[in-house]
């Protein structure tokens, strides 16, 4: 009964505000995280808004490589908010400009609308929970440069990262779905989602930190001379990266900007063509726009990755 009153009301809202869902898109997408991109493509499923929606959201989506981002360093993630939703505006304005708003609505094969919790985290998501708690208000004080106790900082942490990764295993990351439930039972998944996410971008950071340093280590291979000879193509190697689906590589991307092997530049692009696991739904649900939709994201990844190479690192 609640459904039927409340869906009606969403088409409402849409249908009266055509002109805000570029930007209302591109605002969710960029949001750090892959859930606002992943609503819009499941409005975009229902027919709800159109292909310039969904290329601007997958435009400024930049993943959970955001979160990576926004720890190390926020005024440069808040810099590539602006811009991804600037740019995912402009750039789904064009294309709906270019080929309509209905632009292959009609292929998409409708929406998931439940999200079955196939696993209860049990003791863990209380463990978890208690440790984030306390990790998440060391690291805010550590972000200011507030003197901490280093053994401490070192004990959380690594017991956090422990804890990740052992719920990883126990329960792989999985495909974020829509939720349409209500009540406890969406509360209880929420909580397994936002698990599930912090334990896939921990364990993505780990295998890049790792990757790296074991190879200097065994091969004594200076990554950095070579990246910096070639910081050209950086910007171009980036935003091919950027069309593989998954946050998986766009973090490594992004781990590799953080320790400053490859150029602003760089990250600029990848974080632009990107699509994080908004990428899996949408060509579950609508395959053909999800394809085109991801090639249009290169044009203002390349755009703007290279404007930036040419301005401040030529």
């Amino acid at each position: 009964e609640d459904d039927k009153k409340r869906i009606p009301g969403i088409d409402k809202i849409l249908k009266d505000n055509q002109k805000w869902h570029v930007p209302l898109a591109a605002f969710l997408g960029a949001l750090p995280g892959c859930g606002g991109a992943i609503m819009v493509i499941t409005q975009y499923a229902a027919k709800r808004v159109g292909f310039g929606a969904i290329v601007a959201a997958l435009s400024a989506t930049m993943g959970d490589a955001a979160f990576l981002l926004l720890s190390q360093r926020p005024l440069e993630a808040l810099g590539l908010f602006v811009l991804a939703t600037v740019s995912g505006t402009l750039l789904g304005w064009l294309v709906e400009r270019i080929h309509g708003k209905d632009f292959l609505v009609s292929e998409s094969k409708g929406t998931a609308c439940s999200f079955e919790d196939s696993f209860d985290f049990g003791w863990g998501r209380s463990v978890w929970f208690m440790i984030l708690i306390p990790g998440l208000i060391l690291g805010l004080l550590d972000a200011f440069q507030i003197q901490l106790p280093h053994n401490l900082l070192l004990w959380v942490g690594v017991i956090g990262a422990v804890l990740s990764l052992i719920l990883w295993m126990i329960a792989p990351y999985n495909v974020p779905q829509i939720i349409e439930e209500r009540g406890e039972e969406t509360r209880k998944i929420f909580q397994n989602q936002v698990i599930f996410d912090t334990n896939f971008v921990t364990v993505w950071v780990i295998l890049a930190f790792l990757s790296f340093e074991l190879t200097v280590l065994w091969t004594g291979f200076d990554f950095s001379s070579v990246l910096k000879g070639a910081t050209v193509w950086m910007p171009l190697a980036a935003t091919l990266i950027g069309f593989l689906p998954g946050c998986g590589p766009q973090i490594m991307v992004t781990t590799l900007y953080l320790q400053g092997l490859i150029p602003f530049s760089a990250q600029i692009a990848n974080a632009i063509s990107n699509d994080g696991d908004a990428l899996f739904p949408a060509i579950a649900l609508a395959p053909k726009a999800a394809f085109i939709a991801t090639l249009y994201t290169a044009i203002p990844a390349l755009a703007f990755g290279y404007l930036w190479w040419w301005v401040f690192e030529m």
